[in-house]
């Protein structure tokens, strides 16, 4: 494999895989509290469409990212006033969201904007811009390094280094301050931090708001940064795959991540493959191609996570005692 190729399929992986790390840190901090959330799917795709819609409105890339994770963080809570205030089904809150979602984005992008539930592309101004542009041509001439640092690494807009950052951020949060151990502790043992005289739906509203802000970021990524404008549906189940990422990562931000990363590497190879021949099959048909990395999802859950140990009160409504 040539250089050029390697340094192109390191950007589209990091590319790619930037929306399921923001969507599976959300996750990471949902569930280290205790609250499933299937409907991370849905809180991207509404905060896409947030993003969109006020970016083509405003003309404003502040506006649209506040957009974005207003909404986002509003279903989180939504999520929790169902699951955390008031002990319902998380596995069905979360569903509801993501079926609410489909459809009230694509009402509300043709009430708005009569462009069959489409948002109007936003202008160059708002979308987020590479942060070294000139960096792929200025070490054009060195070999390797021009196509691995150069393109692969450095041609990226902020959003791209921030879910990276975000990482190690969340592995410190998590397991190196006294906030990340209590909510942990939520998540094991709510009883426990009851007892010790801290409030376990305080605990898991702020996992959600943390939930909501990093799904608003996941969702304004999609349209200001890949894509121009918001269509539905636009997700494609990248909320279920950072889901599956989170799981069999462990729960852990640095092995979620790099189940992230193995994503975007398969999107980006279903991208490359697209058209090309290979000997003694011929042409690989598209659908087959866009397939992947559905399939490995299914696969990933279904054979190779292994006796993954959730957090022992994952699901489970918690009940103050009286």
């Amino acid at each position: 494999m040539d250089e050029a190729l390697l340094g192109t399929m390191l950007a589209s992986t990091l590319r790619l895989a930037t929306p399921l790390i923001f969507c599976a840190l959300a996750g990471l901090f949902s569930e280290r509290s205790g609250v499933v959330d299937i409907g991370l799917e849905g809180k991207m795709l509404f905060a896409a469409f947030a993003a969109g819609a006020a970016g083509a409105a405003y003309g404003s890339t502040t506006l649209a990212l506040l957009a974005a994770i207003g909404v986002a963080v509003a279903l989180s809570w939504m999520h929790g006033l169902a699951c955390v205030s008031h002990q319902g089904d998380q596995v069905v809150s979360g569903v509801a969201i993501n079926i609410v979602a489909a459809g009230l984005t694509v009402v509300l992008g043709i009430a708005w904007f009569a462009q069959g539930g489409q948002t109007p592309p936003v202008t160059t101004e708002v979308r987020i811009q590479p942060l070294f542009p000139q960096a792929s041509s200025a070490l054009a001439g060195v070999p390797w390094l021009g196509a691995l640092v150069g393109q692969g690494l450095l041609g990226h807009n902020a959003m791209v280094y921030l879910a990276l950052a975000l990482v190690p951020m969340s592995w410190w949060l998590l397991f190196r301050t006294r906030f990340g151990l209590r909510l942990r502790a939520v998540g094991e043992n709510p009883q426990m931090v009851d007892a010790a005289g801290v409030s376990v739906p305080r605990l898991r509203y702020m996992a959600l708001t943390i939930n909501g802000l990093m799904c608003g970021l996941a969702g304004a990524y999609l349209v200001l940064a890949q894509s121009a404008s918001f269509s539905p549906n636009m997700t494609a189940g990248r909320g279920f795959m950072a889901l599956a990422a989170l799981i069999f990562g462990r729960w852990h931000p640095v092995g979620a991540v790099w189940a992230c990363l193995l994503f975007g590497l398969l999107d980006a190879v279903a991208i490359r493959l697209q058209g090309v021949h290979l000997p003694g099959i011929g042409e690989v048909p598209v659908q087959a191609i866009q397939a992947l990395p559905y399939v490995l999802t299914v696969v990933l859950l279904a054979g190779f996570i292994g006796k993954a140990v959730a957090p022992q009160a994952l699901g489970r409504p918690y009940s103050k005692e009286r």
